[in-house]
């Protein structure tokens, strides 16, 4: 496997060393072992994913609580956003202002510029925050204001995706993981035979770049099945149908399943419903609009994979950084989780049945499911305990 310039900077930047098989680092020889081989293993993780000894172990606050949070997004086009951002303002600053933890949040807005995200971040550190919480970020891009971030007393903590410096904190599932058990998903779905149309992410942000690299893994073990397009969805459903249609449109053959990554199959499905072409299988994840089709259809397709709960995924980053920030010492660069399979029978208890296949809204799998549960946390951190009971 060759790397270009960026995975070379990245796996020199995260330290990652590979031995017996396990990333192998300080924290992930801290963590369970069944954790750390499913996911932190060789053959399981993005190459450029940090995984080296956090550079918080030791690290304490310049003061004690409450606390001011700068969250710097980078994007807030689409319902997953407005779904982790309404968890945000609607449970999680309500919840730690009452337990008197925090003092405010201050948010911005990037739309997806590097050089604007960088500029918020440098004023919300120079504003005196006392942590950032980053998204969906390029891996790179922001290494060097993360550094004078860490230089100031200021710890970054990133979400849904990693950075790859060696001063950010990172939470997310395992998006190589996740991106395979949808490839091959897809390929059991079609008897191991059929030509799929791949649909991106954001391509150049980790989060979107791990997943399609599982994906197209996934897909590459069943010979019989054919990558005959790929498209950049941008995590948005308005951008994947239209990408979507516009290539249905050309490409008249035949195709038999698409692989999507969450937060645009809704489009996707809206896509081929338009085209006026019998429906496939289309990958799905959270979106409650396309699991309401699959609802009400019950042979659509056989399970589906949530990869990122949008309220969860931000509580969990938000669970490590005030954990962080009470001195309980990450022991590594990131803290992974699984990916969660849906079943139908699963849908039926999570979907009402009069649902909307136009809802925007989303299905969360709850905190304790989701990576954020007090024994699976605690192994991450040299010092743990239950971060809502903290002593001022």
């Amino acid at each position: 496997m060759k790397f270009g310039m960026k995975q070379t900077l990245a796996l020199c930047a995260s330290s990652v060393l590979f031995a017996a098989g396990v990333a192998h680092s300080t924290g992930v020889d801290e963590i369970t072992p069944e954790v750390a081989k499913r996911l932190y293993s060789k053959d399981v993780l993005d190459p450029a994913q940090p995984v080296g000894a956090s550079a918080y172990r030791d690290w304490k606050p310049k003061k004690g609580p409450p606390w001011t949070i700068g969250y710097a997004s980078s994007y807030a086009g689409n319902t997953w956003r407005a779904a982790a951002m309404d968890r945000l303002q609607t449970d999680i600053i309500p919840k730690w202002k009452k337990m008197g933890l925090i003092k405010e949040v201050i948010i911005t807005q990037s739309n997806l510029k590097d050089a604007t995200q960088i500029q918020q971040m440098r004023q919300l550190v120079d504003q005196g925050v006392d942590a950032i919480i980053v998204c969906c970020s390029n891996p790179t891009a922001l290494n060097q204001t993360v550094k004078y971030a860490y230089d100031k007393g200021v710890p970054t903590f990133s979400f849904t995706g990693y950075l790859t410096s060696p001063y950010s904190v990172n939470s997310s599932v395992n998006y190589q993981v996740a991106g395979k058990n949808l490839g091959l998903w897809m390929g059991n779905e079609l008897k191991g035979k059929g030509n799929v149309l791949v649909v991106q992410g954001i391509p150049g942000t980790s989060g979107s770049d791990s997943q399609d690299r599982g994906i197209k893994a996934g897909l590459a073990t069943f010979p019989g099945i054919k990558i005959v397009g790929d498209v950049a969805g941008m995590w948005t459903d308005q951008v994947a149908q239209a990408e979507v249609q516009k290539w249905l449109s050309t490409n008249p053959g035949q195709l038999d399943g698409i692989v999507v990554q969450s937060a645009a199959e809704l489009g996707v499905l809206r896509a081929v419903q338009q085209s006026g072409r019998k429906m496939i299988p289309i990958a799905i994840g959270g979106e409650v609009g396309a699991l309401c089709y699959w609802r009400k259809n019950p042979n659509f397709i056989s399970a589906a994979i949530q990869v990122w709960p949008p309220g969860d995924d931000i509580e969990l980053a938000w669970n490590v950084m005030m954990r962080t920030l009470q001195g309980q010492g990450p022991k590594m660069q990131s803290v992974l989780v699984d990916p969660i399979k849906f079943t139908h029978e699963d849908v039926q208890k999570m979907v009402p049945e009069d649902c909307s296949q136009d809802s925007d809204k989303w299905v969360n799998v709850g905190t304790d499911r989701w990576g954020s549960s007090q024994a699976y946390l605690d192994q991450f951190f040299m010092r743990p305990a239950d971060p809502t009971k903290f002593k001022k």
